[in-house]
């Protein structure tokens, strides 16, 4: 039994806060930024969109091709970049070179993130691992909550410049954390050959497991992505009444978390079947009860719960339960699976709200959840396909 490292699990939460902190904190910053380098907001939204697209290329790749390096030394390397991104982003007087280093960062994001999730299950035994893998996703849901609002208020307060210099603090006091506490992280014997990793999408688990993850993320943030705007529209809020029901989905996120890590450690399959018709009935009270603020307002914080927390465990447990040898890379496969999903739901909500109007918006979600019952259901079938086979030969 390994004994459970509390700081290394801090300094991973804190560390992936510092990466979502960079590519979710910009957000709050657009404005700012359309007006610094005299660019439109739409146009400001490339440091978003292909920060996001990067993500996705690298998931799968620069995880695989780090895998045999000390995971210390990878995230440090990781955090020196973004320091040093984050620095020439302060000073930085061309739109086009921040948007080439947000690339960059964008490609090095996926890496950490990896390693994190890995580093933190691997300082646990086998049935303590989602447990800590989902202290270190309080880290991706504080950065995706409170990254945007620390930086539009250091952004008011002070300038656009500050706020580009708080990513440079948090990410070296992560590097300077990491540096001085956490110990060295050989991978020597756990990791096996690129072709072995890559032997991983051979298999049809792995495949329905991606897929399923793409459905369960399209299944929220083709909702998520437009909630401003329905929260305005539909439920008639205020600008201040807005912000706080985000802000209550956010808090929300972090306590599915810390709900998700003892769910998945006991009966995981049964928790990941019924995690999707759970959503739906959220959905489905939404769409009923959208009119309402106060309905609306607890609705958001049982979605929040659910979709925020305890989905982002289950797809990163689905991923890596399909690919037990190859940690990282299936970790890599988690994250472009995810914002493809993102991109995917985005893409749907968009078409359909043109269509159809922005009450309609929660069919992308439910028709994403259904898709994804059927997904998860022949991808059980086939894993204890899979365990019946083993335990015959």
């Amino acid at each position: 039994m390994k004994k459970s490292n509390p700081m290394l699990i801090l300094i991973l939460t804190i560390g992936v806060f510092s990466i979502l902190n960079t590519e979710m904190g910009v957000i709050g910053l657009l404005p700012s930024i359309a007006e610094h380098f005299q660019i439109s907001i739409s146009q400001a939204g490339l440091t978003v969109s292909l920060f996001a697209i990067a993500i996705a290329v690298s998931g799968p790749i620069t995880p695989l091709l780090l895998s045999g390096i000390d995971r210390k030394k990878v995230m440090l390397v990781v955090l020196s970049v973004f320091i040093v991104g984050n620095v020439l982003s302060v000073f930085v007087s061309n739109f086009a070179l921040l948007l080439g280093i947000r690339v960059a960062l964008g490609l090095f994001h996926p890496v950490y993130c990896s390693m994190a999730f890995t580093a933190a299950a691997a300082s646990v035994s086998k049935e303590e691992a989602p447990k800590a893998v989902s202290k270190v996703f309080i880290g991706v849901s504080a950065g995706m909550v409170a990254g945007v609002p620390i930086a539009s208020f250091i952004d008011g307060m002070a300038s656009y410049e500050a706020a580009m210099a708080f990513f440079v603090l948090v990410s070296g006091i992560v590097f300077a954390a990491t540096w001085i506490l956490v110990p060295s992280m050989p991978v020597a014997g756990e990791k096996g050959s690129y072709g072995s990793q890559l032997s991983v999408l051979k298999t049809p688990l792995i495949w329905i497991s991606i897929l399923t993850v793409v459905l369960l993320n399209a299944s929220v943030f083709g909702v998520y992505s437009y909630v401003s705007d329905y929260l305005g529209s539909v439920t008639r809020m205020s600008a201040g009444s807005i912000s706080f029901t985000l802000f209550v989905f956010g808090a929300a996120n972090i306590i599915g978390n810390l709900v998700a890590g003892k769910l998945l450690t006991g009966q995981a399959m049964k928790w990941v079947i019924l995690f999707p018709t759970a959503m739906i009935a959220v959905y489905a009270a939404l769409f009923v009860l959208g009119g309402y603020v106060l309905p609306t307002m607890l609705i958001t914080f049982v979605w929040g719960i659910l979709a925020g927390g305890i989905m982002a465990n289950i797809n990163q447990y689905l991923i890596s339960s399909a690919a037990p040898d190859a940690p990282e890379f299936a970790n890599g496969l988690f994250i472009a699976s995810c914002n493809v999903g993102t991109t995917v739901g985005a893409a749907v909500g968009g078409v359909l709200i043109a269509g159809m109007g922005i009450s309609y918006v929660i069919a992308v979600g439910i028709g994403a959840l259904s898709l994804g019952i059927a997904a998860i259901l022949l991808r059980h079938s086939v894993s204890q396909h899979i365990v019946h086979a083993a335990e015959a030969g």
